[in-house]
C-alpha cells in the first residue's frame, strides 16, 4: 500500500532526480517540464504573486484602501463638519449634514465606474486566459512533491480560488496589459527558441535521434511535427540525403499493395473485414474530418491493407482510431486550419493526399508493430496491461482501489478502452497529438509508458471517484470523463505524474508492495 508517509519519504530521499521538481532530470527521458519555460515565467513576471494566498492578502488590502479612502480625505465637507462640531447643533443641522455626506460619498463611489469601465470581473478561471494558466503551471511545479498531485490539479480548484479573489486582484491578474504582454512575449521567445533547435537538428546531415527524443518529450512545435514524427517512428532514416529516396520507395510500395490487394475487398474471404471497417469509420471522431468522403476512402484503404498484411491479428475495432493522429498531423502541413478537429482536405492537391495516405499507413504500421499483441486473438496484451494497471493503482492509491472494488467496478469495464484506443476516446484530438509527442519520445512509449499514463489519469479523478457511491454512477463517470476543455498544459501535468510513477516503479516493482511478513523488532 502506498501510504502518504511512504510517498513523502520517497520524495525527500530522491527529490533532486524527480521530474517536476525545480531541478530537472536530463537523460534518455526528457524532463516533463522545460526549464526555459519556468525560468522565463518566473523572471518575466516578478510582480505577480506566485500563490493565490499572497495575491488574496495584498488585493484585499488594496480593495479596502480604495473603498475607504474617501473617509480620510480632508475636503471641504470635513472642514465644515469640524467647524460645526464646536457649535451647538440642532437636529435639522445634523440631518442636513448627514444627507450631504451620504450624497457626496455616493457620488465618489460612482466616479471610478464611470471613468474606468475596464475593471469588470473577467473569467480568469477559464483555460484560454494566459496569466491564470501561467500561475497554475508555476504552482503545479511547487506542489509536485505532494502525495496526491491529482487533487491539486483538479479543474475545480483553480476555479474556486479565482472566484474568491477580490475585485481588484482580478484586474491585476487578468486585466493588466503589461503582465499579459510580458507573458506572451516570453512564451513566444521560448517557442521560437525551441523551434530553432528542432530545425537545426532536422537540417543536419545526420539527425541525432537521441537528442531529438529529449527535445520532443515536452512537445513538438507544429511546423516540424510531421518530419519529427516520421523520424521518431522509424519511418524515415536519420540521414538527410537518404530521406527523399526512402519516401519515394515506401510510397510506391504502399500503392503497389493497393493495386494488388484492394480489389479483393469484396471477395468472400475478405468481405467481413471490409464491412466491419466500413461500419467503424463513421463512428470515429472528429466527425467534421471523418465524414468527408475523401477521408473515408483513405481510411478504408489504409485499414484494409494493414489487415490483409497482418493476418495474425487482422482488423480489430480500435485500430481504426490510431490512423487519425498521423493523418491529421501530416495533413496540417498543407492547410492553415488551426483547429485540428475541423481540417478540410478539399483544398489539398490529390497527389499530396496520396503521399499523406502512404505516410500514414507506414507510421501506423510502425506503431502497431510494438503493440500487436493488443489485437491478436483474445487480445492478451490488453488483458495483461489492465491487470498491471489494477496492481499499480492498488499500490499508489489504495483508497481509490478499494472504493472501486467495494462498488464492484472492475478495471476491465473502463480501462479496456483506455488500452485499446490509447486514450483517444477519453481525450480531445489536440491532446492526443500532444500525448503522442511524448509517447514517440519514450522508449516503448505506446506499450510501456502508456500504462503509467493510465494510472496517473485514473488517480487524477480521485476526488470525483471517491464522491460517487453507486456502481452505475461510478462506471458512467469513468466512461465519460470531463476532458473536453483540456489543453496542452493538462496533458503536460498528466505526463509529469506518469513520469514520476515510472521513475518509482519501472526499476523497483516491489517499491510500495505490502510486506507479507512483519519486520523484526530490535
Amino acid at each position: 500500500m502506498a501510504s502518504d508517509g511512504a510517498r513523502k519519504q520517497f520524495w525527500k530521499r530522491s527529490n533532486s532526480k524527480v521530474p517536476g521538481s525545480i531541478q530537472h532530470v536530463y537523460g534518455a527521458q526528457h524532463p516533463p517540464f522545460d526549464p526555459l519555460l519556468h525560468g522565463t515565467l518566473l523572471k518575466s513576471t516578478p510582480k505577480v504573486p506566485t500563490t493565490p494566498v499572497k495575491a488574496k492578502r495584498v488585493s484585499t488590502f488594496q480593495e479596502f484602501e480604495s473603498n475607504t479612502s474617501d473617509a480620510w480625505d480632508a475636503g471641504e465637507d470635513d472642514d465644515e463638519l469640524l467647524a460645526m462640531a464646536t457649535e451647538s447643533l440642532n437636529s435639522e443641522v445634523v440631518m442636513e449634514t448627514a444627507h450631504r455626506v451620504l450624497r457626496n460619498h455616493s457620488q465618489r463611489q460612482n466616479q471610478p465606474s464611470q471613468k474606468k469601465p475596464e475593471p469588470e470581473p473577467q473569467p480568469i478561471a477559464e483555460p484560454p486566459v494566459a496569466p491564470s494558466g501561467d500561475l497554475r503551471l508555476v504552482k503545479s511545479v511547487s506542489e509536485s512533491h505532494t502525495p496526491c498531485p491529482s487533487e491539486s490539479t483538479s479543474d475545480t480548484v483553480p476555479l474556486q480560488r479565482s472566484q474568491s479573489l477580490p475585485h481588484s486582484a482580478t484586474v491585476t491578474l487578468s486585466g493588466t496589459s503589461d503582465t499579459h504582454a510580458l507573458g506572451g512575449s516570453a512564451l513566444s521567445k521560448r517557442e521560437t527558441s525551441r523551434l530553432d533547435k528542432f530545425k537545426q537538428l532536422l537540417a543536419g546531415p545526420n539527425t541525432d535521434l537521441e537528442e531529438l527524443r529529449k527535445l520532443s518529450w515536452s512537445g513538438i512545435p507544429k511546423p516540424v511535427r510531421p518530419m519529427t514524427w516520421k523520424l521518431l517512428s522509424g519511418y524515415l532514416p536519420a540521414n538527410v540525403d537518404r530521406r527523399p529516396a526512402t519516401l519515394q520507395r515506401k510510397q510506391k510500395e504502399y500503392f503497389a499493395f493497393i493495386e494488388h490487394y484492394y480489389n479483393s475487398r469484396n471477395d468472400e474471404v475478405h468481405q467481413d473485414t471490409y464491412r466491419q471497417i466500413h461500419i467503424d469509420i463513421p463512428r470515429m471522431s472528429p466527425e467534421a474530418l471523418i465524414l468527408q468522403p475523401k477521408v473515408t476512402e483513405i481510411f478504408e484503404r489504409i485499414l484494409f491493407i494493414w489487415a490483409i498484411r497482418h493476418p495474425a491479428s487482422g482488423y480489430v475495432q480500435g485500430i481504426n482510431d490510431l490512423v487519425t493522429p498521423f493523418f491529421v498531423v501530416f495533413i496540417c502541413e498543407y492547410t492553415d486550419q488551426e483547429d485540428v478537429d475541423k481540417v478540410d482536405v478539399s483544398s489539398v492537391p490529390a497527389e499530396v493526399l496520396r503521399n499523406i495516405e502512404a505516410d500514414t499507413y507506414w507510421c501506423m504500421s510502425k506503431l502497431l508493430d510494438g503493440i500487436q499483441d493488443n489485437y491478436t486473438f483474445a487480445q492478451p496484451g490488453i488483458q495483461m496491461k489492465v491487470k498491471m494497471l489494477e496492481e499499480l493503482v492498488s499500490r499508489i492509491d489504495e483508497r481509490v482501489h478499494r472504493h472501486l472494488d467495494g462498488h464492484e467496478v472492475r478495471y476491465l469495464q473502463f480501462a479496456f478502452r483506455w488500452m485499446n484506443n490509447l486514450l483517444m476516446r477519453e481525450l480531445p484530438l489536440r491532446c492526443t497529438i500532444r500525448l503522442w509527442d511524448t509517447y514517440q519520445s519514450e522508449p516503448e512509449g505506446f506499450s510501456h509508458f502508456h500504462l503509467y499514463v493510465c494510472a496517473a489519469f485514473l488517480v487524477r479523478w480521485r476526488r470525483e471517484i471517491l464522491e460517487e457511491r453507486d456502481f452505475q454512477e461510478l462506471l458512467l463517470f469513468l466512461q465519460n470523463l470531463p476532458t473536453a476543455r483540456w489543453d496542452d498544459q493538462d496533458v503536460s501535468l498528466l505526463l509529469a505524474e506518469a513520469y514520476r510513477l515510472k521513475f518509482a516503479f519501472a526499476d523497483a516493482p516491489n517499491h510500495y508492495k505490502k510486506s507479507s511478513t512483519p519486520l523484526p523488532r530490535h
